[in-house]
């Protein structure tokens, strides 16, 4: 079954609620990573972001269920590759954040605040909302001011937490106006 482009995004808006649970789940994840890194070490907020990470996809598709939308996309759909294609791209990003770790761990989280606001400007084709631009372009702008600006290792973290769950309050009130499929 092929769907057309504006349908399959609809379905991928309806299915995962806009993609906001998501977006919730890594927010909070960011957020737990920054504390576990302030009461434990810079080793456990990292392991925290990569397992936390793991977690997403399956627990905002829960949530999504939990909310009243499928928390899938319909078979057929073609942004299927999309979806996959940017998950690629994540863990490209990770082995560039860990990279970057082993040669100076301050810069981990602004790579992680570049990678993940990149691959949010192309959820914006995902899921047809033009607000992921502004959330993946504050993300990467973040990850940027954070390498100039020399801030502390865990500030990152917490800005990414707050953005991601600020910007998943907008993509939840943008997605409940939208009736599902």
């Amino acid at each position: 079954m092929t769907i057309e482009f504006n349908a399959a995004q609809h379905d991928m808006r309806s299915g995962y609620f806009g993609g906001a649970p998501g977006m919730l789940v890594s927010g909070l994840v960011w957020l737990l990573a920054g504390l576990v890194g302030l009461v434990v070490s810079q080793k456990a907020s990292v392991f925290t972001l990569f397992i936390g990470g793991m977690a997403i996809h399956p627990v905002g598709s829960l949530l999504a269920k939990w909310l009243g939308r499928r928390g899938k996309h319909m078979p057929g759909n073609p942004l299927l590759p999309l979806a996959l294609e940017t998950t690629i791209l994540l863990f490209i990003g990770l082995f560039l954040a860990f990279a970057m770790l082993q040669i100076n761990s301050q810069y981990f989280y602004p790579v992680m605040l570049l990678i993940i606001g990149g691959r949010y400007l192309m959820f914006s084709s995902l899921y047809g909302m033009r607000m992921y631009w502004v959330i993946g372009g504050l993300l990467a702008i973040s990850g940027a001011a954070c390498f100039v600006l020399q801030v502390a290792f865990l500030v990152g973290a917490f800005v990414g937490g707050v953005i991601e769950v600020l910007g998943a309050a907008v993509i939840f009130n943008l997605a409940r106006r939208e009736a599902p499929l």
